[in-house]
């Protein structure tokens, strides 16, 4: 790992009424310390504040600062560090920051300061990308997943769950090194199978509990669809109560998909309008159609909107064919007219009286086991990359299951159970290749 001493500035870049520009080194205190006119900053004590000014190369004051010492281990990288808080404005903090990488310091890479802190064992992985959720959590549950994984509560299932592996694991190969220890267990498949369907059992719950939490973080991609005129554009437009998207009586008045952003009881819900699908000759009308479709493919939850005054069209048909495999609700608009509709299981409304919305919104929670987000445990995990790193040891769990009923040998089960504890430490960061942490860290925040 590299000792440089580096800078950046901490806060966003813009007109505030101060700056903060972090510096993480060695040499940190002695080098600043050369452009620094107030207290000698090499005597003073950790986690003081400072004042005085930042001297231009000829001697005269740039600007008035306050600088923070920390001194190491007991900072953030674990190194010594400095926080010079200037004057807010681009000019300034820029000439500060200029100041200071001409005594030998570094511009720091875009999260550099947080993979030191990880690299140096100050915070795990998860720790380090927690940071990240934080700054950018855009709800309250976001808020709290973030929280919660920044005080280790998430990576504490992590290694739950690799502790029972390497307690399995140790169990097996101590029977191949040892066979003679009379004490040892002996590790057979009617000993190992179980104990597996249970980590599997484990890890699909984690799983399905993760998912509604990056549902939560991210936000559900929520498609509405149906045929031309049937109160698709209508519908967005009562939800986000805005004239968002242009209505009129014309059929296939909406040519492309419109998007926009609402929250439904904590749950943010990136609506997507299509174009009415159907069989067309306009070639405008079947990209948007085309797209439509697109959309509908990506789709994590689908509102299909029907015309209730209206029997089930051929175009309906194949709209509820096609969404039949997909998280959808169905929708029977245009409550307000007489009915002509016969269908169960749909939320009747109106988008002209704003009839039956409350409902929707409801059975949008509903639809995505979401409806008791207020008092459910947020304490999963809601990252891609751990989502995606549990789901390759629950693969390697289930080959250990394929090489029981095949009636493989005790020690090959050991190498599938070894490659799920290694995946589930990857989560943590251990053992985490130098150039993926390089390219994650990359995502970071300058000066974060």
């Amino acid at each position: 790992m590299s000792i440089d001493t580096i800078a950046a500035i901490s806060t966003p870049i813009g007109t505030a009424g101060l700056s903060v520009i972090r510096i993480s080194g060695d040499q940190a205190i002695p080098l600043f310390s050369t452009i620094f006119k107030g207290k000698n900053l090499t005597k003073v004590k950790s986690h003081t504040l400072h004042y005085g000014f930042v001297l231009n190369e000829d001697q005269s004051i740039l600007d008035e600062v306050m600088v923070g010492i920390m001194l190491k281990p007991k900072s953030f990288t674990t190194e010594d560090v400095i926080e010079v808080t200037t004057h807010g404005g681009l000019l300034i903090t820029q000439k500060v920051l200029e100041r200071i990488l001409s005594i030998g310091i570094r511009l720091a890479n875009p999260g550099e300061f947080s993979e030191r802190a990880y690299l140096n064992g100050r915070i795990d992985l998860v720790q380090a990308e927690s940071i990240m959720d934080l700054i950018h959590a855009k709800s309250e549950q976001a808020l709290k997943m973030a929280q919660l994984g920044l005080q280790r509560h998430t990576s504490d299932l992590i290694r739950s769950l690799r502790k029972k592996l390497l307690t399995l694991i140790a169990q097996i190969e101590v029977n191949i090194d040892y066979p003679e220890y009379d004490d040892a267990i002996v590790m057979s498949k009617e000993i190992i199978g179980p104990q597996t369907v249970t980590l599997i059992e484990e890890i699909n719950h984690l799983l399905n509990e993760s998912y509604k939490n990056q549902l939560i973080k991210d936000g559900v991609k929520t498609v509405i669809v149906g045929k031309p005129n049937v109160g698709k554009s209508s519908l967005l437009n009562a939800l986000l109560n805005e004239e968002k998207a242009i209505v009129t009586d014309i059929e296939g008045t909406t040519r492309d998909t419109i998007e926009a952003y609402i929250n439904i009881g904590g749950i943010m819900l990136k609506l997507i309008d299509t174009a009415g699908i159907r069989e067309t000759t306009d070639v405008v009308e079947r990209i948007g159609v085309d797209r439509s479709m697109k959309a509908l493919s990506d789709a994590e939850l689908v509102l299909l909107v029907l015309d209730q005054s209206r029997a089930l069209t051929k175009e309906d048909k194949e709209l509820l064919d096609i969404t039949k495999d997909k998280k959808r609700i169905i929708i029977a608009n245009k409550a307000d007219l007489p009915k002509a509709l016969s269908m169960e299981e749909v939320i009747m409304i109106s988008t002209i009286t704003k009839y039956g919305l409350k409902d929707l919104e409801t059975a949008i929670l509903k639809k995505l086991s979401l409806e008791d987000i207020a008092s459910r445990d947020l304490n999963y995990l809601s990252n891609v990359r751990h989502i995606q790193k549990v789901k390759e040891a629950k693969t390697s769990l289930e080959n250990v299951m394929k090489s029981i009923h095949l009636d493989m040998p005790v020690d090959v089960y050991a190498i599938d159970l070894t490659q799920a504890w290694r995946a589930l430490g990857e989560i943590l960061g251990e053992n985490y290749a130098d150039d993926l942490l390089n390219e994650l860290f990359s995502k970071f925040c300058l000066g974060k």
